[in-house]
């Protein structure tokens, strides 16, 4: 198996209300999709909005309801100020600031969000992470 994430599902109540919110961040959606799923290249991956009930019903999954659910999606930027800035967009386009923007222990800064569905977003500077054109994050050896 290959070192790679291709997809990342997020399983929400409203597909129509979480679409709304990632392209009031300026994203996006493919033309890909029938309605009852959308999906938003993101460099070399994509992210795709599925209806939770049946996310939960296709993993053959018990829909455990709404709360954290044990995982972070992360959004890292080129420089400090923009932490800030993201955090700012994602409020004006419907999410909930769970974290504003602080000092991180591991010299970076960052902060967190929540889409409207509940989904946690981190967004961080991270000095040691080189970021290229394209968004993509490399990491030192």
């Amino acid at each position: 198996m290959d070192q790679r994430v291709s997809l990342i599902t997020l399983g929400v109540d409203d597909i129509a209300k979480a679409r709304r919110f990632y392209e009031g961040l300026g994203w996006k959606a493919s033309s890909l999709g029938d309605g009852s799923v959308v999906f938003f290249q993101l460099g070399g991956i994509v992210l795709a909005l599925w209806g939770r009930a049946d996310l939960a019903a296709d993993a053959r999954l018990a829909d455990a309801g709404p709360g954290f659910r044990g995982m972070a999606l992360a959004y890292n930027v080129r420089r400090r100020e923009e932490v800030d800035v993201v955090l700012a967009e994602a409020e004006q386009a419907g999410g909930r600031i769970t974290r504003p923007a602080q000092e991180a222990f591991w010299g970076g800064y960052y902060g967190h969000f929540t889409d409207p569905e509940g989904h946690v977003w981190e967004v961080a500077w991270n000095p040691q992470f080189a970021i290229d054109d394209a968004g993509n994050v490399t990491l030192p050896r």
